[in-house]
């Protein structure tokens, strides 16, 4: 249930629009509709909310009370609960409102033998039609996720029927258990973020050469991660408003109901146009796409790259043909290690870019990296800066590092390589942090859960001693030996200040203790922070160093967004 409680949590995040229900099979009392014996719909298929999430992590605690569990002694002689489970899920995802999306059951049990009381003959028939439900509810396309649970001291046996109710082949048992802890894991562990389908986000058409044309789609593969939209909600009934916008006559000050127009200045006068005709003199060229040439990969450097690649996948929708020789080109550019150059046609910012190929890879777990092609977007001449020749013509020459110098660094970025980095470790702290204080507030939880923060670095290991001596040996190579001494120096030498930067210090070290007599989180969680006065908002903001200026709301303002919330 702890695990299922977290899935949830980052499922309302990563997915909000997917629909889920709980129901408990070889249960006490019953509840479903079909009134079948030992299953309890604990939760109707539905949109995740707080209250749903709530709901189900406080379920434990009064389980057995409401719920509770059967051994089945008080089912009669022909019931069978999982049967009786898997048709009523199977009835709540059809009547699932949302279509052609993907439709699962959950298994989580304990009981490897569910039919173990029953008479041989009996048992047999439960076997038989449990499996056959099973069949019907994934030729319907449903699939069924086993989770098995070992009770303790007690391996949970797939052989004994689970294994034919998913239709497992033998060699998956071995690793099957395996894959089950994990996903267990899995649950618990699942980062916090928003997930996206992977659908086309624009259909292009790829001109080669004398009317050759391959029909594309496009795909964002990488983009930055956002908080997502926030709705404006009245004041005073916390229900959402719809906003309007309306534009202003700036002669008479009368909201402008007629179609406006627009136009550009021109020798004095202003020249009308319509949004056909200013359409036409934005627009550069018809085509989407077109090639230019192909050069070698070597010429292509990391730094030309202006913004986040597009992907490339060939749609047989618009041309036919088009994966035909889409492959052939491909395969070909991989075979000479080149890339193609391409123009690619916008009406708002046209852009030269880069079809680089990338290969398929494919593991025993499946496929980790898809077939097809990166749309780099490369600089024109304008977007290249040349800082070194600004710094050579105002400083007259940069300064080379010597030897000795270049050699301490060498070893130290030797000594502090990260072997086994990958970015899929490292999640946005800030991102997270927006996510956790969302939770609490949403699940009107006492604490907001803690966040870890993979930026910072790993302090402990800075502290080894072959870490320590390499970075001492840097620092007093390129600094000098007595460098620590001489910025102490200078640090209490401008810690010394003028009298107004005294009083300042001294002003901040008495909101900082002021400060530090309010539970600000806790305040903010619980709407306190407006019974607050002006001077005992202004403790908090002093001691962080920020602005002091504003009235009392904007100072509240600033205090949440410090806060993360």
């Amino acid at each position: 249930m702890e695990s299922i409680t977290e899935d949830l949590k980052t499922r309302i995040i990563s997915r909000d629009s997917d629909e889920v229900g709980i129901c408990f099979i070889n249960t006490r009392e019953k509840n479903n509709s079909l009134s079948s014996e030992g299953v309890y719909t604990f939760k109707e298929l539905s949109k995740l909310s707080a209250s749903f999430i709530k709901d189900t992590s406080s379920l434990c605690e009064n389980f057995d009370s409401v719920i509770g569990s059967n051994d089945g002694s008080n089912y009669g002689a022909r019931e069978n609960p999982l049967y009786n489970g898997l048709w009523v899920a199977q009835g709540m995802l059809g009547k699932s409102a949302t279509k052609n999306l993907g439709k699962r059951i959950l298994l989580f049990t304990n009981n490897d033998d569910p039919f173990e009381n029953a008479d041989p003959v009996t048992k047999a028939d439960m076997r038989r039609t449990t499996i056959q439900r099973a069949k019907d509810s994934q030729d319907l396309g449903i699939s069924i996720e086993l989770y098995p649970m070992s009770r303790p001291g007690e391996e949970f046996n797939l052989n004994i029927f689970y294994k034919d109710m998913i239709t497992m082949e033998d060699d998956e048992l071995s690793n099957f258990m395996v894959g089950a802890e994990k996903r267990f894991e899995e649950l618990k562990a699942r980062m916090r973020k928003k997930l996206f389908q992977k659908r086309v986000v624009r259909k292009i058409t790829f001109t080669i050469a004398n009317g050759t044309s391959i029909g594309l789609g496009t795909y964002a593969m990488v983009r930055p991660a956002t908080t997502g939209k926030y709705e404006w909600l009245d004041s005073t009934t916390n229900k959402p408003v719809k906003s309007e916008r309306a534009l202003i006559c700036t002669d008479t000050g009368a909201i402008v109901t007629e179609s406006t127009k627009r136009f550009t200045h021109y020798n004095s006068k202003r020249v009308l146009m319509t949004r056909e005709e200013l359409a036409e003199v934005k627009k550069i060229t018809d085509v989407q796409l077109r090639l230019l040439g192909f050069k070698s990969i070597a010429c292509l450097k990391d730094y030309h790259n202006l913004r986040p690649a597009t992907f490339l996948y060939p749609s047989e929708e618009a041309i036919k043909g088009s994966t035909c020789l889409f492959i052939a080109l491909h395969r070909s550019l991989i075979r000479q290690k080149k890339f193609a150059l391409a123009f690619h046609g916008n009406s708002t910012s046209p852009h030269l870019v880069a079809l680089v190929p990338q290969e398929e890879i494919v593991n025993e777990y499946g496929q980790v990296q898809p077939p097809g092609m990166h749309m780099i977007y490369l600089p024109y001449a304008e977007d290249i800066r040349q800082p070194e020749k600004v710094i050579n013509l105002s400083k007259g020459g940069v300064e080379i590092a010597a030897k000795e110098h270049i050699d301490k660094a060498m070893a130290l970025i030797k000594k502090l390589h990260l072997r086994e980095f990958t970015v899929y470790d490292i999640q946005n702290p800030a991102l997270q942090r927006h996510y956790s204080n969302l939770q609490a507030l949403g699940l009107q939880e006492d604490t907001v859960e803690e966040v870890e923060d993979c930026t910072l670095p790993d302090e402990e290991g800075m502290k080894r001693p072959s870490i320590v001596a390499v970075v001492q040996a840097f620092k007093d190579t390129v600094y000098g030996a007595d460098h620590d001494q001489e910025e102490a120096a200078a640090e209490a030498e401008r810690a010394k200040g003028s009298v107004t930067a005294q009083k300042r210090k001294a002003a901040a070290e008495v909101a900082t203790k002021e400060s530090e007599k309010y539970n600000w989180r806790q305040l903010a969680l619980d709407g306190e922070l407006k019974k607050l006065t002006v001077v005992e908002l202004k403790y908090y903001l002093a001691g962080k160093k920020l602005p002091l200026s504003g009235k009392k709301e904007i100072l509240i303002e600033r205090i949440l967004n410090d806060l993360g919330m």
